[in-house]
């Protein structure tokens, strides 16, 4: 392979690299996301800006974005209501995506208090009672089923409840003062479901036009994700275990050309941990067809859930799915939900890749359906890793190709996993945090999240902030597909802290891993799960601003999704905006068509939840900027001299007080 690859313009990851250059080199009849982004060029600026209207049948309108006409839609709507429906819309559906995960867990844990599958326990007992607490269910002399069906119940009650009453997962979890503002603000919701209806019935042609009502209706919405996200979090733990630290390996090289190898793709661990199960019981069934034994791996957020409770290998993430494949070792693929691209039947066609999907929700050409029941999880789960083994039979031994390229990752960072690392140099586990970034140590925490998008080069903005965060001292928390492109980097390793972090991290990170008994520090990257964990970084927040008196708005922390992709990402950082995060995005969404919804999220939004997004296409910019916020934020605890802030914001200190709002809504950037 070349080392000077074109392809590398593409990625940062070197086996996505040479897995491009070979996929250029074939002779068969595929393509790749990145060949089908280029086929959709130019695309489309009235998309882009948001001011494409497609609701009703009259359309679709396109509004002038220069003030000339067009100026209103054929129904009256300005390019202002126009973005806020689109916008609000999206946030609908990554809610759903979210809420519905959670949903699905609920049912399996149902079944299994009821006694209709012996395939699930629960295996995180202390998390069941910390949650049953949390939700204000007295815990004293009930066994861990009566519980279960306690807490389960309090779920569904956030799904369908009627009565104008907060949900129970977010009046639990959220601190009392971001309580008040969003009770203010009404916009806090009261069920997941009704949430998203009433935004599809708002953005309805003949509704709501005022874009500041509908932006409101998107907020309300984002927050009943975050309680959705929580959910699954939570249901996952009890059901699997909370993760804990786990060193493993990832990257395209963990597949082996000697082993059956299975794909757990999507976002829904309730088969997956079941087939990992049933895998070690049919290793005599893989070497009969002459393999060595079966290898799971993971992609995208499936494969995040199996990374953290069981070390699983993570082979890839979003943008570079397809050419797992590509490989030609991959036996399966096994899909449940979410960020799994159509494509993929069609690259099973020229491979010998059984393609299995397993929810109803997700269907795809050139699918076998082995539809996921939880009475039925096991034998489902021994028909597909049995189609796995057949399919190992049917490889073409000319057309293998792995690369050579893996790197090792220490993961499983769940709160409850910090907060026991903590506790081994304090008995005040988050004080002890609290007091390092109080010194300086720690300068602040950044929250890494999100997917890929194929109009950045794939992984860079990824890996580019997050260098820019921890030779900063400040301590990166990561899910999702960002947590994938910082496991496959070699980012979440001891030496990454070494060679890149600042001298207070280090010292901190040093002193963690040595308490904990490891012979290194820890990672400069925490891994914290999936994109529902995004609930765990909630927490952290949380139990940091509770300790210190102040809430999440007040603390020095700040929110990247750097190559934000889906309707999934919109909601996301619209909760974490909402809760008091800056938050940056890499990617720009279709909201500029409008002048005043820009406004909202860039500006208003500061004055009145305390976050507000950071829009930023470039990731060396974007990464200054935030390190910036973080130190503004310390001068605004208290916490540093106001000499270091006027340096780095170029204001005085008396020209801030004065200014405040315009200040800080410009990210701290000197001016």
């Amino acid at each position: 392979m070349s080392k000077n690859s074109v392809w590398k313009e593409r990625t940062r990851d070197p086996a996505t690299a040479e897995m491009l250059e070979k996929v250029s080199e074939s002779d068969m009849d595929v393509t790749t996301i990145w060949d089908r982004y280029e086929k959709m060029q130019p695309q489309c600026r009235f998309g882009e800006l948001g001011i494409c209207c497609t609701i009703c049948l009259q359309g679709p309108c396109r509004i002038n974005p220069f003030g000339k006409e067009p100026t209103r839609g054929i129904c009256g709507a300005t390019a202002s209501t126009i973005v806020s429906r689109n916008l609000i819309r999206r946030i609908a559906g990554g809610c759903a995506a979210h809420s519905d995960h959670g949903r699905h867990l609920a049912h399996t844990m149902h079944a299994l208090i009821e006694g209709e599958t012996d395939v699930y326990t629960i295996k995180g007992e202390d998390k069941l009672k910390a949650i049953a607490e949390r939700v204000a269910i007295d815990v004293s002399g009930k066994d861990t089923m009566e519980l279960a069906e306690e807490v389960l119940g309090k779920v569904f009650e956030d799904y369908s409840r009627v009565e104008r009453e907060t949900l129970t997962w977010l009046k639990t979890t959220l601190t009392t003062k971001r309580l008040e503002i969003m009770d203010r603000c009404d916009v806090l919701p009261y069920n997941i479901d009704a949430s998203i209806t009433e935004i599809m019935h708002r953005t309805h042609i003949g509704v709501d036009a005022d874009p500041v009502s509908l932006i409101f209706s998107g907020i309300k919405c984002s927050l009943a994700d975050l309680a959705g996200e929580h959910i699954s979090t939570d249901l996952s733990d009890i059901m699997f275990g909370a993760p804990s630290l786990v060193t493993t390996q990832s990257n395209l090289g963990v597949l082996k050309k000697e082993s059956v190898n299975i794909a757990m793709h999507g976002h829904n661990p309730v088969l997956s941990e079941v087939i990992c199960d049933v895998a070690e019981e049919m290793e005599d069934a893989a070497k009969e067809v002459g393999a060595d034994g079966i290898n799971i791996v993971g992609i995208c957020c499936t494969g995040n859930e199996l990374l953290m409770r069981r070390g699983i290998p993570l082979v890839t993430n979003f943008a570079s799915q397809e050419l797992a494949i590509m490989t030609g070792v991959l036996d399966a693929m096994v899909v449940d939900y979410q960020c799994i691209m159509p494509s993929l039947g069609m690259w099973t066609t020229c491979f010998h890749t059984k393609l299995i999907s397993t929810s109803e929700l997700c269907r795809l050409g050139g699918d076998t359906h082995i539809e996921f029941n939880p009475s039925s999880a096991k034998e489902d789960a021994k028909k597909i890793v049995l189609l796995a083994i057949q399919s190992f039979k049917d490889r073409n031994e000319e057309i293998i190709y792995i690369p050579d390229v893996k790197e090792t990752a220490c993961v499983g960072f769940s709160t409850e996993q910090i907060v026991e690392i903590l506790s081994k140099v304090s008995d005040d586990p988050i004080q002890y945090l609290v007091d390092k970034i109080r010194e300086g140590k720690i300068l602040g925490i950044g929250a890494l999240v999100g997917c890929n998008n194929v109009k950045v080069r794939h992984d860079h903005n990824h890996l580019t902030i997050a260098e820019e965060l921890i030779k900063n001292d400040i301590l990166v928390v990561a899910t999702g597909c960002a947590a994938g492109a910082y496991v496959r980097a070699g980012l979440m390793t001891s030496k990454a802290t070494k060679d890149l972090a600042g001298d207070g991290l280090k010292e901190v990170l040093t002193e963690l891993g040595e308490k904990f008994g490891l012979d290194d520090p820890l990672p400069p990257v925490w891994h914290m799960g999936s994109c529902v964990d995004n609930s765990r970084i909630h927490d952290l927040a949380t139990m940091l601003a509770n300790k210190m008196g102040v809430d999440i708005k007040d603390l020095p922390v700040v929110a990247s999704a750097p190559e934000d992709m889906s309707e999934k990402a919109i909601v996301i950082g619209t909760w974490m905006v909402a809760t008091g995060w800056p938050t940056h995005v890499g990617v720009l969404p279709f909201i500029h068509g409008s002048p005043l919804v820009t406004q909202i999220a860039e500006h208003t939004a500061r004055d009145v939840f305390g976050g507000y997004f950071v829009f930023e296409e470039n990731p060396e910019k974007a990464g200054k900027r935030l390190v910036n916020i973080v130190k503004n934020r310390r001068w605004r605890l208290g916490i540093d001299e106001d000499k270091t802030v006027a340096y780095w914001t170029g204001h005085t200190a008396e020209e801030i007080f004065a200014e405040k709002p315009k200040v800080e809504a410009d990210g701290g950037e000197r001016r």
